[in-house]
């Protein structure tokens, strides 16, 4: 007998079709469709949607159900300097104790993604970030940066569909990762907010 999904796994599982544009942006869910296709009852789907239009990453319109909002320039320029600085201040939130070790762990990472390419590029992405943060003593700022950073994925899977970006952003982390084995945390966070900002700006340049 097939396992019914969990409401994480439902979760993970739109997720997904969200990123890598199987619901497309501006495309109205067909929860007949997606219910029959995740093999579940509109119920706890439905409980699923309404879990990704409180985060973001669906919009509830009445009379319509549930849209995937369409890429929003004016929102990406929101996002990614607020988790650019945030995940700076994480950064500099660690001491230098808690921090031994990291860079080589980091740079580990950064070879994986050297070698990567597509959906995998940005999972290692994801990971060399979460990284980047564990040591951070905060729950609370890493709880904000966990609640505002799937708002930007949809953004960040098309910056890695861009040609020539995934070198030159390897190259960044790797500088993040030397700044931090030099102690200078100052360093690492301006090498990492300028990272996102320069994302932010292929990104815009790629969708004229």
């Amino acid at each position: 007998m097939a396992r019914t999904p969990l409401r994480s796994d439902l979760l993970e599982q739109i997720t997904a079709r969200v990123l890598d544009r199987r619901l497309a942006a501006g495309a109205r869910v067909n929860e007949v469709h997606l219910a029959r296709e995740l093999g579940v009852s509109r119920t706890p789907l439905r409980e699923a949607l309404i879990g990704l239009a409180d985060r973001g990453l669906l919009v509830s319109a009445p009379g319509r159900g549930f849209l995937v909002p369409p890429f929003d320039p004016d929102e990406a320029r929101r996002l990614y300097p607020l988790v650019a600085e945030l995940e700076a201040l994480a950064l500099r939130w660690t001491s230098p104790v808690e921090l031994a070790g990291l860079p080589d762990a980091l740079d580990a990472v950064a070879g994986e993604m050297a070698l990567a390419d597509g959906e995998d590029l940005s999972a290692l992405d994801d990971r060399w970030h979460a990284l980047l943060l564990s040591r951070c003593p905060n729950p609370h700022l890493l709880r904000l940066i966990e609640q505002t950073k799937p708002l930007l994925k949809r953004y960040e899977s098309a910056y890695f569909a861009g040609d020539g970006h995934a070198g030159e952003s390897i190259g960044e982390h790797r500088r993040i990762a030397a700044a931090l084995r030099d102690g200078d945390l100052a360093a690492a966070s301006r090498v990492l907010v300028a990272n996102w900002v320069k994302a932010l700006a292929y990104l815009e340049k790629d969708r004229k």
